[in-house]
């Protein structure tokens, strides 16, 4: 009996695991065909029709499960080729189609410093790789399981991962986001970033009205595009429609593909096919009915050539080539005479805002004590409105916000702290705002107020509270954020009925979203930030229980190379403050670690930390003596419901909160280590060491000051009487 010999597992520098005959060198399996969520340097990506491999990525079902999810990237080979990214079987993103040199709907890509890139499309292959020119560039791409594809490159120096490309980008990029006919600019200067393209109209106004663009545009009706008098529009800079159903010749030259496309009653607009290639412009494309998923860039993209009637052609082009001569004569005479005004008028207005301040301190009504506002005022306001002329953070008039709070009214109070009350408000528009406004009898506010201002205006992240605005005027001074309806997290957590609510998932996705956040203020925000007071109610949730961290008041601003300091005036919530803030006054990233991790035990257990157990001083204590004893899981709160969550997950993020309260702070991870952990499973921890207990405990000071007692029995306090707003929804 002749016995076959067996195959060999050979893995290539490349990352291609290979199974072979050792004798005659055939591959019978290779993982470079099966990219699953990860596309590594070299692998072919796409079909060959010889082999009948048609090489997708498919994303994890989940961050700790392998098992295939529901998003799938692939090359599209009907029509022109392209990339698409699918929700299932929804179509999520597109990359549009090859220009030569890239993806038409990837500007950011290149052929130049790290990669060459080769695009095959020929009758048997459609296919694209990606080589790295530079050898000491490690890379690779991933699709992950929101539907997010991205791009990472190893830092040897941190021995980590850095992003540096994700698609998609912004709203734009999300498939057909204006519908037929209708094209995408994110960098308008209108309110909404749909318009429709030339010659068509919004086939519902009053849906385009209400920023719904869903149904797109129809052609303009008074339009007749077969008359041999009409000719074709040009959009500079776009991500052409998608090319699945177009014509294709790619043996025509761009002048030819007009005259074509002319000819042709059912040709509504035509692009060069590949506009970038090493030969010049080549090929020609053609559209005949709906065109979908269109949008410009500021740079890159391509030309694009719509079908219009006359009317419509003189209107895009400014009258033709005299009359966009007179157009530009006549802007560049507007613009100086315009300059020549603003200046003038800069000069007025500002003579006229120092008399108007002088009769407002003069006229001000015994509500608005002119007292109040002094020179620093002054200096604040002119700060502010900096701001505004930058866009950084626009200034609300008073009367917009007393008009969308009803005066302030009692009903639409939504909370109070020591800042002052918040108020719930309407705009004119229909948006819902929460206004936080700084008490009159407050005497520790300005400094908050100023904090605030001059922070949050200058964080963008989806798990920060977002600041809509401002208004100084008189001595009113308040700050405007989005309205989040389902109140804080702590009103969750804390109380019974709502706590059952809170499944498993939903306090997984809260505790991420946190770690998120925190992760940004620390690491990826312009600045470097300590917020210095998270606590369970500084956390809101929007509708979609998305986590938002809120009240930067008490935040400290770090140099890029900073990582600690310290203060004399120690304020914050007891609980939730590290020991070496509460008794020396140190802070740094760690402290907010300490925080994170007993809003991790809170969100976990549904208990205050700061409330006794039998016979522990804190939850932390309590916990800690639990883990000792190998009882934690006993701990887990019971309204979460056995069925929703797996054990070994919640026995992780609680060893998690563990290791970020430990007592020395340069024991407890900082926050890339922590959000890393809780998105991986398979890692181990390392074990805690002992936790901070330090209720009972004094701080030492160095000014000779009295020390402060930690209060007993309270459900939260501040130290120093600096409280902040725990905003609640109605």
């Amino acid at each position: 009996m002749i016995q076959e010999p067996a195959l060999v597992a050979k893995l290539s520098d490349l990352g291609n695991l290979v199974l072979l005959d050792p004798v005659t060198g055939k591959s019978f399996w290779e993982s470079f065909n099966h990219p699953t969520n990860t596309l590594l340097p070299f692998m072919k990506f796409g079909f060959t029709r010889q082999s009948g491999v048609d090489r997708i990525m498919t994303s994890w079902r989940s961050p700790g499960d392998p098992g295939s999810g529901n998003i799938t990237y692939r090359i599209e080979r009907r029509g022109f080729p392209q990339m698409m990214m699918y929700k299932g079987l929804t179509l999520w993103w597109r990359t549009g189609s090859w220009t030569g040199q890239r993806w038409s709907g990837v500007p950011e890509m290149t052929n130049k410093f790290i990669f060459n890139i080769s695009f095959v499309n020929n009758p048997d292959e459609v296919s694209i790789t990606y080589g790295v020119l530079d050898a000491s560039v490690t890379t690779r791409m991933v699709l992950n399981e929101t539907g997010t594809l991205q791009r990472f490159r190893w830092n040897g120096r941190d021995k980590k991962w850095i992003g540096f490309w994700s698609a998609p980008e912004d709203k734009c990029d999300i498939y057909n986001h204006c519908g037929f006919n209708g094209y995408c600019d994110s960098t308008s200067t209108e309110k909404f970033e749909c318009s429709c393209l030339p010659g068509y109209e919004p086939k519902t106004p009053r849906d385009w009205f209400l920023r719904d663009a869903s149904d797109g545009c129809t052609r303009i009706k008074a339009d007749s595009i077969c008359n041999g008098k009409e000719g074709f529009a040009k959009l500079k800079r776009v991500k052409i429609p998608n090319t699945s159903a177009v014509n294709v010749d790619m043996n025509i030259t761009l002048k030819e593909c007009e005259q074509r496309c002319l000819k042709n009653c059912s040709c509504v607009a035509y692009a060069s096919a590949y506009h970038e290639s090493q030969d010049g412009a080549k090929g020609c494309l053609t559209w005949h009915g709906n065109m979908l998923d269109t949008r410009t860039y500021l740079s890159s993209g391509q030309d694009f050539y719509l079908r219009v009637d006359k009317s419509e052609l003189a209107r895009w082009n400014g009258n033709g080539a005299s009359g966009k001569k007179r157009l530009v004569l006549i802007l560049i005479s507007l613009i100086a005479v315009v300059m020549l005004l603003l200046i003038s008028f800069h000069c007025y207005l500002r003579k006229r805002r120092q008399r108007t301040q002088s009769n407002r301190l003069r006229k001000a009504p015994s509500s608005f004590a002119p007292s109040s506002f002094d020179l620093e005022d002054s200096f604040i306001l002119e700060e502010l409105e900096d701001k505004s002329r930058s866009r950084e953070l626009p200034l609300f008039e008073l009367s917009t916000i007393a008009t969308a709070t009803n005066n302030f009214a009692f009903q639409n109070k939504l909370g109070a702290g020591g800042f002052g009350p918040v108020y719930k408000g309407v705009l004119q528009n229909g948006m819902e705002i929460a206004v936080k406004r700084l008490s009159k009898s407050s005497g520790q506010g300005m400094e908050e107020f100023k904090n605030e201002v001059k922070l949050i205006s200058k964080l963008q992240h989806r798990n920060l509270v977002r600041i809509l605005g401002c208004c100084v005027e008189f001595e009113e001074k308040m700050l405007v954020y989005e309205y989040l309806p389902n109140k804080s997290l702590d009103y969750f957590i804390f109380h019974e009925e709502q706590r059952a609510e809170l499944d498993w998932p939903k306090r997984m996705g809260i505790i991420r979203g946190i770690g998120r956040g925190i992760l940004y203020l620390h690491q990826d925000s312009r600045l470097r930030i300590i917020h210095r007071d998270l606590k369970a109610s500084n956390v809101l949730l929007d509708n979609e229980m998305i986590p938002k961290i809120a009240d930067f008041g008490l935040a400290r601003i770090f140099g890029g190379n900073q990582i600690e300091g310290s203060t004399n005036r120690v304020v914050g919530t007891y609980g939730y403050m590290s020991p070496e803030y509460a008794m020396d006054g140190q802070f740094s990233i760690k402290s907010d670690v300490y925080s994170f991790g007993v809003l991790i035990l809170e969100i976990i257990t549904g208990k205050r930390n700061s409330a006794f157990y039998e016979e522990s001083l804190n939850l932390v204590k309590h916990i800690w003596d639990r883990w000792e004893n190998g009882e934690a899981i006993e701990i887990i709160d019971k309204l979460m419901g056995e069925e929703t969550y797996d054990e070994g997950e919640v026995m992780k993020c609680l060893h998690i909160g563990l290791l970020c309260v430990q007592e020395n702070s340069s024991d407890r991870p900082d926050m890339s280590s922590v959000v890393f952990m809780l998105g991986h499973n398979a890692i181990d921890l390392p074990s805690p060491k002992h936790p901070a207990f330090t209720a009972g405990r004094r701080r030492n000071t160095k000014t000779g000051g009295s020390s402060d007692n930690w209060p007993s029995g309270e459900t939260s306090s501040t130290i120093n009487d600096v409280t902040l707003t725990d905003v609640q929804g109605r």
